[in-house]
């Protein structure tokens, strides 16, 4: 693959027994268990060959090597060969997670792999698409529409944000007509959840009625 090395892919391990380590993808790279592996994950779960990233003109193409547990990019499971795109969520049967970044110049180096200190104790990590509330880390992470969300949120914090620009900022694709606000209210609802995990006494997403929603996000 013709590029600069500071404009390679990189491949980083979230969830998982790899969490926090990373790979350029300057050449073909195979996922498994079998310790010839270029990632090796070692977890019975994972078949011995797994998945591989192949590097092209075209990008980065993701194949299931015929797994048993599957390999999955989304949420949906991989059945042909795809190529990935910039910030996709990738898993690996139900042991690990990775997130794929287009060029390695964007990726967190170790001392962003760790949550910094700053005011507020909700954290978004945009680069490694990673969240914490005060010391605790989200796992497993945010699905792409609660990230999105969150992300929105923290971006404006403190400003109330439009249900409208909400919609058409979580769904860029859709027709905004096609969103309906139970489909917000909906996704509200699971990431107040997910935060209510980590810190149950203190409302993070708070809903000012008739407009949108503003992100409360106090001092540690």
């Amino acid at each position: 693959m013709d590029r600069p090395n500071a404009e390679m892919p990189a491949l980083i391990g979230q969830t998982g027994p790899l969490n926090g380590q990373r790979w350029t993808i300057g050449q073909t790279i195979i996922i498994g268990r079998d310790p010839t592996c270029n990632v090796m994950i070692p977890d019975r779960q994972i078949s011995r060959f797994h998945a591989r990233l192949t590097p092209s003109n075209k990008g980065v193409l993701l194949e299931d090597l015929g797994s048993k547990n599957g390999t999955y990019l989304k949420g949906k499971k991989v059945v042909d060969p795809v190529f990935l795109q910039d910030g996709d969520a990738m898993q690996v049967a139900l042991v690990q997670h990775f997130v794929f970044l287009s060029s390695d110049s964007t990726m967190p180096m170790d001392k962003d792999l760790v949550k910094p200190q700053i005011k507020g104790k909700i954290y978004v990590d945009a680069k490694s698409r990673r969240v914490w509330v005060g010391s605790k880390e989200m796992v497993p992470p945010l699905s792409v529409p609660q990230f999105r969300l969150l992300q929105i949120l923290c971006d404006q914090q403190g400003k109330v944000v439009s249900r409208q620009e909400l919609i058409s900022e979580i769904w860029p694709d859709q027709e905004p007509m096609g969103i309906s606000d139970q489909a917000l209210d909906a996704l509200v609802r699971r990431l107040r959840n997910r935060i209510a995990q980590l810190d149950p006494k203190h409302n993070y997403v708070v809903t000012t009625r008739g407009y949108g929603l503003r992100l409360d996000n106090p001092s540690e």
